[in-house]
């Protein structure tokens, strides 16, 4: 059977997404599964990678470098920043490699391609969960109360799924015709980082060019954890609405790129 693309391109394959649900299913369940097997220590690295990283952030840029923390512990300050960075990085990653790492499946048996970047996006969730379960032992550890900014949380956590989803199916279409793209993702990541607020508060960013900050949706997705998580700063209102907007843009675009190359994919893989 050969895949051809949707006829136009805001056509979405929702209904095709949910007949292969448990596909899906299927496909985040193995990615958790293969992600820790044969580690020594399992799902616990899910906690330790972003808080090694975060006692080298508060040691270097806040007791050396002295960068303002809102009136936050550095700590807290960077680990709920850290958060949500660390499951975008990953979810990209992977997003970005599920369609080479599954050629032999695509050139076998049909299902919408589209399910495996989402499953690879989905499966980081679970590492987000568990590494959560260690800012909230931090922010007793500080007594730190949660307010009401909390209800905003879960929008905030959508908007890095929805952002990790819409660079990853750019990337992972990339990725299968140009393999040049697996050197260039690093590289990409690294960047990102220090162009977001992750080492520093985004009111660093002079005001006349916080719209355009505002164009690194990642941006707005962490202010809007410290915010939210801590009750640090105000509420990204500004900053959330340029993001939003690119969001959406780069999820479009994302899914009407994918599916148009769906056929060149799976000829080359």
């Amino acid at each position: 059977m050969r895949i051809t693309p949707p006829s136009g391109w805001w056509a979405l394959p929702l209904g095709e997404l949910w007949n292969y649900r448990e596909l899906l299913y299927f496909f985040v369940w193995r990615d958790i599964k293969i992600r820790y097997k044969q580690t020594a220590i399992g799902a616990a690295w899910a906690v330790l990678q972003p808080f090694l990283t975060m006692l080298i952030f508060s040691l270097f840029f806040g007791r050396l470098a002295h960068i303002p923390s809102q009136g936050l512990p550095y700590p807290i300050f960077y680990y709920s920043a850290l958060l949500p960075w660390m499951y975008f990085a990953t979810a990209l990653q992977n997003a970005t490699n599920t369609i080479v790492e599954n050629q032999r499946l695509i050139t076998k048996v049909y299902f919408p391609r589209l399910a495996l970047p989402l499953s690879a996006v989905l499966s980081g969730l679970v590492d987000f969960g568990i590494s959560f379960l260690m800012f909230i032992a931090m922010m007793i550890y500080y007594r730190i109360h949660p307010t009401a900014a909390l209800l905003w949380l879960p929008l905030f956590l959508l908007l890095a799924v929805l952002t990790a989803l819409g660079v990853g199916l750019w990337l992972s279409a990339l990725n299968a015709i140009y393999r040049d793209v697996r050197y260039v993702l690093p590289i990409l990541v690294q960047f990102w980082l220090f162009a977001s607020p992750v080492a520093y508060p985004s009111s660093l960013v002079p005001e006349r060019w916080r719209w355009l900050y505002g164009l690194n949706p990642m941006a707005g997705v962490i202010e809007g954890f410290r915010w939210s998580l801590a009750g640090a700063g105000h509420p990204p209102s500004r900053l959330i609405f340029v993001s939003v907007s690119v969001v959406l843009v780069l999820l479009v675009s994302g899914v009407a790129y994918f599916q148009k190359m769906e056929t060149t994919v799976a000829d080359v893989v």
